[in-house]
């Protein structure tokens, strides 16, 4: 359409020139002595144009002249970008595919080629990685730290993944450190610290990176979920050097963390082992108030203290919602056992019997028989108790 445009408007002054010109009776006079030319002006202004014309497709010609070695190293500089990119882009594909050697070959060809050096030399570095060439990965690495454009954070990440890899946790760590400390911090590395944090088994640490990442909806609840648990159960373990360590850091975690089971069930075992009875016996309380858990309920029954008889009450107020509760009947049966109600006791537990046959709740009524002195009848219970076949 452009050109169309140009076509109409240089046809309409030519044809305005040729009806002015046909009428013209002028004529133009050069004189250089002892010389006189005398020609139309018609002649003279096509004179001037073709004069014109000739003259600005001579200073074309010398001007590309001029400029054809500046534009061949612009095409080859075009050639060589266009090779390096398609040589880059082949090799990431090839890393995706786990095509590893030519993923690397392509990476070289790239970073020869002066293609993104600093990325191109990563891309090698992992594939160099993924075929257990370590001498090979570290050099591509080293390449990539004198490279132009080079990312220190994209360098340092890649670094940190792969020494994770290698199960080198401490110097994952350190480097991750690093990056953590060079800006925000990125989910990614996050992640990444996560990794190494759980391979040093520094617990605490875990939680506190599991409680960040959760926060960011960046680990799938299941996953925070198990993670956290894990975590906390293992620094329970840890802190449980004496009862007011353990105490302490029970009561920093948040209420929600508390009340899962297996937390709680963890919690109360450290108690346990450290005397802590009342501590154990709070904890599980305020889990089964709310949540039902067989195994706490039989953990509620460890440990003989002062505080039986609250315990037995307690136990009894359950029993209401659950008279048929053969993990609950048992509990009370060996809190009574505690108490020497030696009657209650042997209800409870056989109570717990009838509803479900378990070797513990034998042994429990051996035990007991052997306390009232009825020899036969523990006897009894307890080769009932080696019967393998009995839930445990």
């Amino acid at each position: 359409m452009r050109q169309l445009i140009w076509f109409i408007v240089i046809a309409a002054l030519a044809t305005v020139a040729a009806m002015f010109l046909r009428h013209d009776a002028g004529y133009v006079v050069v004189v250089t002595p002892p010389y006189r030319i005398e020609i139309s002006l018609t002649l003279a202004v096509a004179g001037i144009v073709v004069a014109f014309l000739v003259v600005h497709a001579l200073l074309r010609l010398v001007s590309h002249t001029l400029r054809m070695p500046a534009q061949v190293s612009l095409l080859r500089k075009h050639w060589r970008q266009n090779r390096g990119r398609e040589a880059l882009r082949g090799s990431m594909q090839m890393l995706l595919e786990g095509r590893y050697a030519k993923s690397q070959k392509l990476a070289r060809r790239a970073y020869e080629l002066d293609e993104a050096p600093s990325l191109a030399a990563l891309t090698a570095a992992r594939a160099a990685h993924q075929m257990r060439d370590g001498d090979e990965r570290d050099r591509w690495l080293e390449r990539a730290a004198g490279a132009p454009g080079d990312s220190l954070e994209a360098r340092l990440a890649t670094r940190a993944e792969l020494l994770l890899d290698e199960r080198r946790f401490e110097e994952a760590r350190e480097v991750l450190r690093e990056l953590d400390a060079r800006g925000p911090k990125q989910v990614a590395t996050m992640r990444l610290l996560l990794r190494a944090e759980q391979g040093l088994q520094h617990w605490e640490d875990v939680l506190r990176i599991v409680r960040l990442l959760a926060k960011r909806d960046a680990l799938a609840p299941e996953t925070a979920e198990t993670l956290r648990t894990t975590a906390t159960i293992e620094t329970l373990k840890r802190k449980a050097v004496d009862l007011d360590t353990l105490q302490a850091f029970w009561n920093e975690l948040p209420s929600t963390e508390r009340r899962e089971p297996r937390v709680a069930a963890a919690a109360a075992r450290q108690f346990l082992a450290l005397d802590g009875c009342k501590q154990a016996h709070r904890v599980l309380t305020d889990v089964l108030n709310r949540q039902w858990d067989p195994e706490l309920v039989l953990l509620f029954a460890e440990c003989q203290d002062q505080n039986t008889l609250e315990r037995i009450e307690q136990a009894e107020k359950w029993l209401k919602d659950r008279p048929h509760d053969a993990s609950l009947l048992l509990a009370l049966g060996k809190l009574c056992a505690y108490q020497e109600l030696w009657g209650k006791a042997q209800s409870y537990l056989e109570a717990s019997l009838s509803q479900t046959a378990s070797r513990a709740t034998h042994l429990e009524l051996a035990r007991l028989f052997d306390r009232m002195g009825r020899e036969s009848d523990a006897n009894l219970h307890y080769r009932a108790a080696t019967d393998q076949s009995l839930p445990a």
